[in-house]
């Protein structure tokens, strides 16, 4: 991702990891997809909206609207990742032409009083902007509503290397007793697995990388870890702040969460290899990011009896709300991608076991995070908690999580 200071990726990232302690069940979110918008509040904001809103930035409210225009460009270089911002005010409410200026070319839009059809409208930029994934603004237009701020993300990815769908049966943990769709594949790539040691416990993170330089990671805590110290610890990883020992380099035995490294016999001479065993997963969300007011730097300028944006406009103006609607789908194919259902072909006959290698296996047979990511930049571009992945069907092809091209998805992942 090119043009977005190291320093925007960390005070971005850092707002993953805080919005990340506050989860509590299964879940997907995204940080960019809220920070630009809280940056061009703060631009406009005054008195201690301003410093709240600057404070849960992390940068100073004069340079928040340079770094969300800075942002905002990063992201429309990624690869298979589409992101827009939209304004649209009220046709009584006027803006400070130097503010409505700092926003993208072409981003305002106007409503009146006929709220349906302004919500008609809302909508349609919703799922436009999302490729249907998202259907409908997660807000609603009120009779007081006098602007409306949002920004959209939409991120796709294939695997360099496919997974194979086959069921799995968890034997213990919270899944035990399910027939869950699975995903496998095997390469000779151990290093995209490996384990780090964190105060909270031991973390286990696999690296999937997508075709287009975008990663999704995944990471299983021990068992007693919480949500929030998982993903927390994977921030760190994406980052390279938390050092991993690779696959390639553990030894002999239990090494990790999920992660086992054994001796396998084998008919000719082969290098050590990467087992991976994962669930395929849909992931919907919505947030009220309202309730979470100090996170987000909105405790001030929710106090609707005094205005806190005079950069915005002359009229007192203050936040009514603020919600996101996310969706995450994790397939055999790609990141918001088709479940594919295959039968495996084996040579027939009894093969002679002349030799032995090493397996490293990972597993994700309990609930686990993951985290999309650039791969240059290492911005977190979503993230989120699994605890209810996809069953495994019965008969019929599976889920069409968007690769169909009559499904009304774009196909290109």
């Amino acid at each position: 991702m090119s043009g977005v200071a190291e320093e925007t990726v960390r005070r971005v990232n850092g707002l993953t990891a805080r919005w990340a302690q506050a989860l509590t069940e299964g879940t997907v979110f995204s940080a960019p997809g809220v920070w630009p918008l809280l940056a061009f509040l703060a631009d406009g904001a005054a008195g201690p909206a301003r410093a709240e809103l600057a404070g849960a930035l992390g940068v100073p409210a004069d340079q928040a609207a340079g770094a969300a225009r800075e942002l905002l460009a990063g992201l429309a270089s990624v690869p298979g990742l589409d992101a827009a911002l939209g304004l649209w005010t009220h046709d009584g409410l006027p803006l400070r032409e130097e503010w409505r200026a700092g926003l993208p070319a072409g981003a305002h839009g106007r409503f009146g009083d006929d709220l349906v059809t302004a919500q008609e409208r809302l909508d349609a930029w919703a799922a436009e902007r999302t490729g249907g994934l998202v259907e409908r603004m997660p807000v609603t237009l009120a009779r007081d509503s006098r602007m409306v701020l949002a920004g959209a993300l939409a991120l796709r990815t294939r695997w360099r290397q496919p997974f194979t769908e086959l069921p799995l049966l968890p034997d213990s943990g919270p899944w035990q007793g399910r027939t869950l769709r699975g995903l496998h594949r095997r390469s000779v790539r151990p290093d995209r697995v490996g384990v780090t040691g964190t105060p909270d416990g031991f973390v286990t993170a696999l690296t999937v990388p997508g075709d287009n330089g975008v990663d999704v990671h995944l990471v299983l805590g021990e068992e007693r870890m919480a949500p929030g110290q998982v993903l927390a610890a994977g921030v760190g990883i994406v980052e390279r702040g938390l050092p991993l020992t690779a696959g390639g380099a553990l030894p002999h035995g239990h090494v990790g969460p999920g992660l086992h490294v054994e001796q396998e016999p084998a008919v000719t001479p082969e290098p050590r290899t990467l087992d991976v065993r994962t669930v395929a997963y849909e992931v919907r969300a919505d947030h009220d990011l309202s309730a979470l007011s100090g996170l987000f730097g909105l405790t001030t300028a929710m106090n609707a009896g005094a205005g806190h944006f005079p950069g915005v406009s002359d009229r007192p103006l203050a936040v009514g709300e603020a919600r996101q609607s996310a969706v995450a789908q994790f397939g055999a194919l790609g990141f918001r991608a088709a479940a594919v259902t295959a039968v495996p072909m084996t040579p027939g006959g009894l093969p002679e076991f002349r030799y032995e290698t090493t397996v490293v296996r990972v597993a994700f047979d309990r609930p686990f995070g993951f985290l999309a990511a650039d791969r240059d930049s290492r911005l977190i571009l979503t993230a989120g908690w699994v605890t209810d992945p996809a069953p495994y069907p019965a008969t019929g092809l599976g889920l069409d999580l968007g690769l169909n091209p009559n499904s009304g998805i774009p196909p290109t992942l």
